[in-house]
């Protein structure tokens, strides 16, 4: 499968901090790919390195088959929303197309009018006035105006309303609908991903925890309730994931492409946000998780 972003050890400091470290994924074209973690799993530094914003301190990336903002046509084949979905207040919405228009090479100005037009914004309108929803709906304009072939959103319908939620996420629908842009969006709400995605990335300390299609990840995963068992005594085609146990109950969450037939076992599928919150405990046990003193 083609990639539109490849990571190999990838690493990122700020002076004593490290934001990223030894990171590895690929993303593959294509897809609607949610890209999700805890705060400090490095998701915004990931995707700042993606369109350019950051050099790497470690490793290597690439995105769209090149080295990430180094040259005015690989600028231009990536749309970046940031988080505070950065935008000009004392600008008005038509200055900031005539801006768009002078910075793109590929810039599409009757897309952008046609959007902002269905949108029901007024172009001579100062974007201050703007409420959160509708700068967000403006920041997204101003990055598929420019044709791109990769769509990276950090975060950009954290700070908006369920309504404005909804409509931004809508209008991103359609952009892919219309355009087949592959888009890597990151978030929290694992709802808007739920309804959005196709693809997903469960990014954790800066590793990848599970990646894969969505509904082949739902189909694939468990939760299974039973009568105290032995998790070393699992079949060999179910991957123990989590587990959990009582003196006379266990719960445990496998991943398989089998049926389970063992009877004693009550066998429940993951929805996504189970899913996500499976993975995450799972890798901050492991982090948890003493190491072994060896004694030579």
């Amino acid at each position: 499968m083609t990639a539109v972003l490849e990571a190999r050890d990838l690493g990122k400091r700020y002076g004593n901090k490290c934001a990223l470290s030894e990171c590895t994924v690929d993303i593959p074209a294509g897809k609607v790919v949610g890209l999700v973690g805890p705060n400090g799993a490095g998701k915004s530094t990931l995707l700042q390195l993606c369109v350019g914003l950051l050099q790497p301190d470690s490793g290597s990336i690439s995105v769209l088959g090149g080295r990430p903002g180094t040259t005015p046509e690989q600028l231009s084949r990536v749309g970046f929303v940031a988080q505070d979905t950065p935008t000009y207040a004392g600008l008005s919405i038509r200055d900031h197309l005539r801006l768009g228009a002078w910075m793109n090479r590929n810039w599409d100005l009757i897309l952008a009018q046609e959007r902002i037009e269905a949108l029901g914004l007024d172009p001579r309108q100062r974007v201050g006035r703007l409420s959160g929803g509708q700068r967000a709906q403006l920041a997204l304009t101003l990055a598929v105006a420019k044709r791109p072939e990769l769509l990276v959103l950090d975060e950009p319908v954290a700070n908006l309303d369920p309504l404005a939620r909804r409509e931004f996420l809508q209008g991103l629908m359609e952009v892919v609908a219309d355009n087949g842009t592959s888009v890597i969006l990151s978030s929290h709400l694992v709802a808007d991903l739920e309804r959005v995605c196709d693809y997903l990335v469960v990014l954790v300390d800066s590793r990848v925890q599970v990646a894969g299609d969505i509904d082949e990840l739902l189909n694939t995963h468990f939760r299974l309730t039973g009568p105290r068992h032995d998790s070393d005594k699992l079949p060999q085609d179910q991957r123990l994931i989590s587990e959990s146990h009582t003196d006379k109950q266990s719960t445990l969450v496998v991943r398989t492409s089998e049926p389970v037939l063992d009877p004693s076992w009550s066998v429940e599928q993951l929805d996504l946000e189970d899913l996500v919150l499976t993975y995450m405990a799972h890798a901050s046990a492991q982090r948890r998780r003493p190491k072994l003193e060896v004694r030579s």
